[in-house]
């Protein structure tokens, strides 16, 4: 058995802090990846056949999803046919901690949305006010999405919008490309 120097004995002093903390570092990261919330990043395609729109004007559904999740942001860009079938595309981005977002819509109209975890980091809720101007009238449209993934390769949003005619519920399901 070799017989430890001085110097050695040195290092090996020096070192144990930075072992210990990189264990620790290792330790926490393996708690929150199996804690951990779910990442909602993909492109995801409309799957109208699983999805419940319901009727009337307001039965607008995005046919394509780009959402991007990094650490506390989440930028989603839906792409989906506007009145006149032209293709549009709308990016919202949204910070994951509660905190109010701005972004402008369609016919630039601002809506303020707040993005909740559920308690088990499973599901996302967004709830979304949108303030706009309608013949002189302002007029606001409350909406909340709730979010959550069927496995890894699809993707369900249970949409409430409040419009004109009252509360309108809408499932809506992706699937991953």
């Amino acid at each position: 058995m070799k017989k430890l120097h001085k110097s050695d004995s040195v290092i090996i002093k020096m070192a144990r802090p930075l072992i210990m903390i990189g264990l620790s570092l290792l330790l926490i990261s393996q708690l929150s990846a199996q804690n951990g919330s779910v990442n909602f990043s993909g492109n995801w395609v409309l799957n109208e056949s699983k999805s419940k729109l319901g009727d009337g004007p307001f039965r607008m559904a995005a046919s394509l999803l780009n959402v991007t999740q990094e650490g506390n942001n989440l930028s989603i860009e839906r792409t989906m046919n506007g009145p006149d079938g032209q293709e549009m595309k709308m990016t919202g981005k949204y910070t994951l901690d509660g905190k109010e977002c701005e972004n402008t819509g369609m016919m630039d109209m601002k809506t303020k949305s707040k993005v909740n975890w559920s308690a088990d980091k499973k599901t996302v809720s967004i709830t979304s006010l949108t303030v706009f101007n309608m013949n002189g009238d302002n007029m606001e449209m409350k909406s909340s999405e709730i979010w959550a993934l069927d496995g890894d390769k699809t993707l369900r949003i249970e949409a409430t919008n409040d419009t004109p005619d009252g509360e309108k519920k809408t499932t809506i399901v992706y699937d991953k490309k």
